[in-house]
């Protein structure tokens, strides 16, 4: 491999290492249009149905740490290959399940999957290009994100209008089976220089500290914050963190180096990045009840009408020109300009439209070109502020946060939804409000992250 070019096959590599990527997020976003069908066909009942979109998500948040840190520790080309298959076989028996108890665990068994390939491909990504390309090659991995968000209502709406619920879970395996031959020919092995020790303590914790912090936030629109299953997990949550933070102090080869919390561009960045996905996750969420329950657009129209976010998000980033403006504009102005677009998409979304779809269209074109220049940027400020060896460590905390912001977002905006509706506001100005909301967190994130990256540009200066 050549140091200053990076490797020979490194676009081939990127594409193979997408694909997979996308295979996951597309499963995130799948299953929400499939809902009517699994209630119908297996007899499902709610609660059900929340553990079949949960147990995913659950698994993935909680170990995406512990993914990250086994693939710099037993090798990145290892842990992207068992992630694929064990995707694989819970796609297979998700897709022939024929009780909700064996759905539930076939989504499980995915999630664990989708926490290895997660870390590993950015992981990967990261190892394979030259520091001068890695801006662009985040750029591709951020938009495949951007399409993956986007497709899954799109393909889940086809698949189900042409064959039975289980066919959402098998199209995964040939991708899967693809993705394992492309992973055993071409990636090429890496991992940290020296193996450490498992960190099996803070593995545990961090994972039940994860899980139980993510499920309580799902869980708290539905229960009620102040029910005793909320509050009881989120101390679970609290004390599992806590402890993981104390014993990765103590140990002398921990999982997740505290010492990267000093570092001000580290820091910019991770407290820029959960405000960003806090007000996109909840505006975006938001905005699929809007088109739904105020416009009448069905499951597969409202996700047609959400497309043009992920193709303007493509398109700046396939072509390169998100990140030649990142390069000419520096990273804290990249993000913060980046930002302030995206919080006028989202009060455009918020403002401009309560009859028709044209203040959506620009709001989500907005955002979409918001999201192409600032998170690509948002994601290698994480990833370059820690060393190279232990970049699966750096992509399970970007994930981890994602998720943590993501699931945040959904849980307070909708609050504020139900909040305006139950003060006697109508549905539309509920969902205007959140919006509002999400673009503050938006534009307080931006303006956050740029100051302390700026902050910390000036001192390494």
């Amino acid at each position: 491999m050549s140091s200053s070019h990076g490797h020979p096959r490194r676009w081939l590599i990127l594409g193979v290492i997408c694909l997979a990527q996308l295979t996951v997020l597309l499963d995130n976003t799948i299953l929400n249009v499939a809902i009517p069908s699994l209630t119908r066909e297996l007899h499902a009942a709610t609660s059900d149905v929340q553990w079949m979109i949960n147990a995913y998500s659950l698994v993935q948040s909680g170990l995406l740490l512990t993914a990250g840190s086994s693939a710099d520790r037993y090798g990145r080309k290892k842990m992207l290959m068992a992630g694929l298959a064990l995707f694989g076989v819970g796609s297979l028996a998700a897709g022939l399940a024929d009780g909700t108890g064996q759905l539930i665990a076939a989504r499980a068994g995915m999630g664990i999957g989708g926490a290895l390939l997660l870390t590993t491909t950015l992981a990967v990504a990261m190892q394979i290009f030259a520091p001068e390309e890695q801006p662009k090659a985040i750029g591709i991995w951020s938009a495949v994100n951007a399409l993956g968000f986007a497709g899954g209502p799109l393909i889940g709406g086809f698949v189900l209008d042409h064959f039975w619920w289980g066919a959402i879970f098998l199209i995964n395996i040939p991708v899967a089976v693809l993705g394992l031959l492309a992973v055993a020919a071409l990636v090429p092995e890496s991992k940290a220089p020296r193996g450490d020790r498992p960190d099996l303590l803070g593995a545990l914790l961090s994972t039940i500290g994860m899980a139980s912090l993510v499920y309580a936030i799902i869980s708290g629109p539905h229960h009620g914050w102040t029910s005793g299953r909320v509050l009881g997990t989120a101390a679970v949550a609290l004390v599992a963190l806590a402890a993981f933070a104390w014993w990765e102090s103590r140990i002398e080869e921990p999982m997740l180096d505290l010492h990267f919390f000093r570092n001000r561009r580290f820091t910019g960045a991770v407290a820029g990045a959960v405000l960003i996905t806090f007000g996109m996750g909840g505006a975006l969420f938001l905005l699929t009840q809007h088109l739904q329950f105020v416009l009448g657009y069905g499951p597969l129209e409202a996700g047609l009408r959400i497309a043009p976010l992920a193709l303007t998000v493509v398109a700046l980033n396939f072509t390169g020109l998100a990140a030649k403006w990142s390069a000419r504009l520096g990273t804290p102005v990249s993000i913060a300009l980046g930002m302030v677009v995206m919080s006028a998409g989202l009060v455009s979304l918020a403002r401009l439209d309560t009859e028709g779809y044209a203040g959506t269209l620009l709001g989500l074109v907005l955002i979409g070109v918001g999201c192409a220049v600032a998170n690509p940027a948002m994601a290698h400020a994480v990833m370059s502020a820690i060393p190279p060896e232990r970049a699966g460590v750096g992509a399970g905390i970007n994930g981890t946060l994602a998720e943590f912001g993501n699931g945040l977002g959904v849980a307070v905006l909708g609050a504020v939804l139900s909040s305006s509706v139950a003060s006697g506001r109508t549905l539309s100005a509920g969902l205007g409000a959140g919006q509002l909301v999400g673009a503050v967190a938006v534009l307080a994130g931006g303006l956050l992250a740029a100051g302390l990256l700026r902050r910390a540009e000036r001192v390494v200066a």
